[in-house]
Formats: C-alpha cells, structure tokens, sequence
C-alpha cells in the first residue's frame, strides 16, 4: 500500500524473446520491466512514499491502509504524524487517545494495536522502527504482511508483499484467473516469491508497483487493459478474461450490522472530554440486545473501558 524512495538500482533488463500465448507463463523479468517503469510515470505522490515519511509514517500508513481507502486515510493520516511524529510520542499517551485520533477510519482495534507497537518499539529498540524482519514480525499487531511491507517499504529489502491488489494482479497476469480465493494461500505466496527480482532495489521498487498496479489499473472491477503495461502478456486476458468460477464475492455490509452499532457508541465516546453515562450510550441504537452485545464487544476488545456509576470511557491503560 506504500512505495519505497526510489532506489539506485535499475529493473531487470530482460525481455521477453516471445509473445505469450493463452496458458502460457510469462517469465518474471518480463513483467518487472514494464511494471517497475510504469510505476515510474504514475505512481501517485502520496506522503508516506516521501522520503520525510521514514519508517514510522511508512508503519502508520500501513496500519491505516488495512481495508481502508486512500482518500479516508490521508487526513487522519496527517494528523496523527503531526500529533506523533515518532513511536515515542505516541508511546507516552493513553491507548484510548490513539483510538479517539482514529476517527472514523474503521476497525478501530487496529489503532490499539498500532498504540502497543509503538510501546514495544520505544521499549525495545530505542524509539526506531526496526528494521529487521524478525524484529518487525514480533511487534505486538504485526502480522506478515505489514512486517514485509515496512521492511520492503522503509528499508529497500527484499520480500513478497501480498496485499489484495497484488494478489489480483498476479492472479490474472500469471495464473490465468479473475481472481484470487477469499484467503491468501500457500501457492500464491510461493508464486510470489518466486517472482521476486533478486537484487533488494528492484525487488523493494517490483513490490510497490505491482500494488500500484493493482489499485489504479487491474481493479476488482472495471479493469482497463488498455491502460495495463502487461496487457500483452496478461494470462488471463489472452484466455477472454472467463469469468470467475469461486464462491460468490459479496462485499462487506455495514447497515444494522453490530459493526455499525459499535461505530456508533465509540463516536459517543471519542467527543466526550467525561465518562459517558450508560443512559447516553443507550440513546445511540434503539435495540437494546444488539447495543448490549456491542458495548460488550468493545469492552472485551479493550477499546472501551467501564467504570463505577455504569460509566465508560475510552481507555487510559
């Protein structure tokens, strides 16, 4: 979701010596050439790309990038790296501040966890986002994917960095199908491994152009081959794009949903200066079992904290 600062090392060179046909792999330099040089021209400028971003905005970024769009991030985005401009900053607050400069980004666990990986940076590492990707990984919050994207992002490494647009992009470039399963499987990680550049720049520079890709041209929905760099080696074009064969993909709702319910109570509490009475809670959702389920799901999640008094607020632990 990020793009590292460009690096000194150029892209393979090669090129294919043939035209692809249907069924047919494309060979890994042949699609890091014209990727890697289309990223070069429309890479969007965004901040955590800038060298100033370093990488804690690179980490920020990627926390906040999970399952939600560009354009909600940015605001937040710049906010919290004007309030936090380094793990330690953050570090000193409550858990509960990180979750009331969330805002209204969604699946707001993600903000305490971001919270408890800048605790373990300060404690751990003196204040500086490692750059080691056993380090990265061992970060309270850290799965895979956000240690690899830091990693390769922040620090020019090399390493298979498989969010949704990529795993789109490969999908039907290399695998021939519309899509990738629901889940990230051991073959996808495999095939994107092996089609890692070998030198670290090119491979940092590959990992952040192919998810650029992803995003801008090789969309979930209405894709423009036109638009594609690799449209003449794409498997899954050559193939008359047939049509996905999985389970149904249904997008996420949000109306009625407790996700909503929880939105809605965690609103209530990021603008309150006080603990919140329990009766102010109950005027946010009408139906009394589903906001009892939610507050007790935020509870449980650490993300609301209650008091004596049938008081709550956000957390200060």
């Amino acid at each position: 979701m990020t793009a590292p600062t460009k690096p000194q090392s150029s892209p393979a060179d090669a090129t294919p010596t043939s035209t692809p046909t249907a069924g047919s792999t494309p060979a890994p330099s042949a699609l890091h050439t014209p990727v890697i040089a289309w990223f070069e021209t429309h890479a969007r400028d965004l901040p955590w790309r800038r060298p100033e971003a370093g990488p804690w905005g690179v980490m920020v970024s990627e926390f906040m990038l999970q399952q939600t769009p560009v354009n909600r991030v940015l605001p937040v985005y710049e906010q919290w790296l004007a309030r936090w401009p380094r793990p330690a900053d953050l570090a000193k607050e409550p858990p509960g501040e990180a979750v009331r400069a969330w805002g209204r980004l969604g699946y707001p666990r993600r903000a305490l966890r971001l919270h408890g990986a800048a605790v373990a940076i300060t404690e751990r590492h003196g204040g500086d986002v490692p750059r080691d990707h056993a380090q990265l990984l061992a970060l309270p919050g850290i799965g895979e994917y956000t240690a690899a994207a830091v990693a390769s992002f922040a620090y020019g490494q090399r390493h298979a960095v498989l969010d949704t647009n990529v795993r789109r992009v490969f999908a039907r470039a290399v695998s021939g199908t519309q899509y990738p399963p629901n889940a990230t499987t051991a073959a996808e990680r495999k095939l994107a491994r092996a089609l890692l550049p070998e030198d670290d720049g090119t491979a940092s520079r590959w990992a952040a152009a192919s998810m650029e890709l992803g995003a801008l041209v090789c969309t979930a929905k209405n894709e423009t081959c036109a638009r594609c760099p690799i449209a003449g080696q794409c498997a899954w074009r050559l193939a008359g794009k047939p049509a996905h064969e999985g389970p149904a993909r249904r997008g996420q709702t949000y109306a009625g949903t407790d996700r909503q319910v929880r939105g809605k109570l965690l609103a209530v509490l990021r603008d309150a200066i006080t603990p919140v009475p329990q009766a102010v809670l109950d005027r946010v959702w009408d139906e009394p079992v589903q906001r009892a389920r939610a507050l007790d799901g935020l509870v449980s999640d650490g993300l609301v904290e209650p008091l004596p008094g049938g008081l709550y607020r956000l957390p200060l632990t």
